[in-house]
């Protein structure tokens, strides 16, 4: 008697540690990815008064750059949440958005946050893309006659005789 109400509590504690361990395996991972500014140092960045030089030194190389215009500087950092194979949850942002005048002089600093940010769908027809696109039967006979095979030499190859 003695002996199966021991086997019952082991079974019972070995079916709660099988059921259990999903959950804590699925804890959610949250990461600080970026470069976010020191407040104490962006307080020292002065319209008017500060040039890229000085803004370099307090705040490091900016995250991102303005495609179109150098002069744009911006300090990127997020706070994420991933959890499993979910998709990862955006769960604070923060950008920093420096514009410098013809001089390399702040023209300007905002400061962006979650609030700010906005969905942006590509169009794919209107977003250029390098090089052609080819049909389907230019990509299917597009590489016949490009292997080597390697029981074959190949042209041109140098190192002696043997045909084929």
């Amino acid at each position: 008697m003695v002996f199966k109400s021991v086997n019952s509590r082991l079974l019972r504690a070995a079916a709660l540690v099988v059921l259990a361990t999903p959950l804590f395996a699925c804890q959610p991972t949250v990461d600080q990815r970026g470069n976010a500014p020191e407040a104490d140092k962006l307080s020292q960045v002065q319209v008017g008064k500060t040039d890229k030089a000085t803004v370099t030194q307090l705040l490091g190389s900016p995250s991102s750059v303005a495609e179109f215009d150098p002069n744009v500087w911006y300090y990127v950092s997020a706070k994420t949440e991933d959890v499993a194979f979910l998709k990862t949850e955006t769960l604070d942002q923060n950008v920093v958005k420096i514009t410098f005048d013809k001089n390399n002089v702040v023209q300007s600093v905002q400061k962006l946050g979650m609030q700010d940010a906005q969905t942006i769908t590509p169009n794919p027809n209107a977003t250029p893309s390098r090089g052609r696109e080819f049909s389907w039967i230019e990509e299917f006979l597009g590489n016949f006659g490009r292997f080597v095979s390697k029981n074959r030499p190949q042209e041109g190859g140098g190192g002696g005789g043997g045909g084929y």
